[in-house]
């Protein structure tokens, strides 16, 4: 695929899921609504995360923020009725919802149990779900919540991040693609980014300071302050990055 454009992606729902904190969800939210607004879509970002407000701290992106807890600070399910409302009512717009990882069950089962995805499909919506595989420590944890969506997905919807901050992701001499956690639920899988680890010295920094910013792409390269060879350098992640999304068939 060559790409889209914001006709074609209209009626699009990207959700970032996994059940593992702190593997960058944000960040993958905050990259996809990036390439879609480039795009030229009508982008509306939401971020459902009750602990930490990542996403929403992108001003550029203007996130809602969906309040999920009651008055006893417990996940409130009704309150994913809303956001299934702006589904269903903002028809021709497209959704970057950022979930925490302390309401990637509830919203998960609440999707499930009210077949929402299957009633989203049937008012013309199509829901792609983005998760996150990461190296080092947290790739067990990131493979479980990855095989727990496509396990109980019936759909050909998953986008899989492959995040390498943490160190490849790799087991046994196995890439993400030879283990069994993507042989077993391959067909579940309708396309993968690979975030790559770059020199840390120079990539990494740029990247790592633009992140801890919150700013964007646009805004990081558009800076007066930023020396010439780190806008080069994001120029760089940028371009692999959107190339990467290109490929991918929303």
């Amino acid at each position: 695929m060559s790409g889209i454009n914001g006709n074609e992606s209209a009626g699009a729902i990207h959700l970032t899921l996994q059940g593992k904190g702190g593997v960058g969800k944000s960040l993958v939210a905050a990259i996809l609504a990036q390439y879609l607004i480039d795009k030229r879509c009508d982008v509306r970002c939401i971020d459902t995360d009750p602990v930490n407000r990542t996403f929403a701290q992108y001003a550029a992106l203007a996130a809602d923020r969906l309040n999920l807890r009651d008055e006893h600070n417990r996940i409130e399910q009704r309150a994913f009725d809303s956001l299934m409302e702006r589904f269903l009512t903002e028809s021709m717009a497209t959704f970057v919802v950022d979930n925490g990882a302390s309401t990637f069950l509830p919203l998960w089962h609440y999707l499930l149990e009210n077949s929402a995805l299957e009633y989203l499909r049937q008012n013309g919506r199509r829901v792609y779900v983005h998760t996150v595989i990461t190296g080092g420590q947290a790739l067990l944890d990131t493979l479980n919540g990855f095989h727990e969506l496509a396990q109980t997905t019936a759909d050909r919807n998953i986008v899989v991040w492959v995040n390498e901050y943490f160190g490849r992701v790799e087991a046994e001499g196995k890439k993400f693609s030879d283990m069994a956690a993507y042989r077993d639920n391959a067909d579940k899988v309708c396309g993968a980014v690979i975030f790559s680890k770059r020199n840390q010295d120079t990539f990494g920094r740029d990247v790592e300071e633009m992140i801890s910013a919150k700013l964007t792409f646009a805004e990081a390269l558009g800076a007066s302050k930023l020396p010439i060879m780190a806008k080069q350098r994001l120029k760089v992640v940028q371009r692999d990055l959107f190339d990467q999304l290109d490929r991918v068939p929303f």
